[in-house]
């Protein structure tokens, strides 16, 4: 399945709890036996309380449940010391396009996707770019596989002169996963299996983010193979 079909909406919390082996356990638990599924749990910071002991401080995000019915269920748990609502990053951040490369390519590509993003996002999107320079294959294979653990990573932008060995190893691992990969005309085997190959650097972010795009009619499936 492709990461850029909808997906339902969450409610997202922010939750206290004692820092015992059996809390996160007791939530997840918790969310499953009102109907609710957790689909992200990320830890926020660790403390020590005087009078509370050891605490930690988690932001949780849940499908299936209201915003009342998950922190009524919440606030029975005997570990639970404090629940507020927050917004889920998909509300506030949206879809995300990583772009992931180095030197002069990936700051254009970025100034086009960025340029791109505010045109979709003042009306009505949210997507966010995110990026990292990177030189040698290991890294940039490591990072590239590191995508699928990206909550919100919608496709990638390879923007290089030279990738291949690994690196195309770790697209492929990627595209079966369902994010598409757009790279740049460079040297290297990556261009024989990306999603869609792109001379220009600013068209590339131009038309990364068209492809994840709900306000553009742009699909990488179409234009799966293609060459500009």
């Amino acid at each position: 399945m492709s990461r850029t079909e909808h997906t339902a909406p969450s409610v997202a919390v922010r939750l206290d709890y004692a820092d015992t082996p059996g809390a996160i356990p007791g939530i997840a638990a918790g969310v499953a036996a009102a109907g609710g599924t957790v689909r992200t749990l990320s830890t926020v910071r660790r403390w020590t309380d005087e009078s509370a002991g050891p605490l930690v401080e988690i932001e949780l995000e849940v499908e299936g449940l209201d915003e009342a019915r998950l922190s009524a269920l919440l606030n029975e748990l005997p570990d639970v010391r404090g629940c507020r609502h927050t917004q889920s990053l998909d509300k506030v951040f949206g879809k995300r396009l990583i772009v992931i490369g180095g030197g002069a390519q990936i700051a254009q590509a970025v100034l086009g996707a960025v340029s791109e993003a505010d045109r979709h996002n003042l009306r009505g999107e949210k997507i966010s770019v995110d990026t990292i320079p990177l030189v040698g294959e290991a890294n940039l294979a490591a990072a590239v596989r590191a995508v699928a653990d990206l909550d919100r990573a919608r496709a990638l932008l390879l923007a290089g002169s030279i990738m291949g060995g690994d690196i195309t190893k770790a697209v492929i691992e990627l595209q079966s996963v369902g994010i598409p990969v757009i790279a740049l005309n460079m040297v290297g085997t990556v261009t024989d299996v990306a999603d869609l190959v792109i001379t220009d650097p600013v068209q590339a972010g131009t038309m990364a983010v068209m492809g994840i795009a709900d306000t553009a009619k742009f699909d990488f499936a179409r234009q799966k193979g293609r060459r500009y």
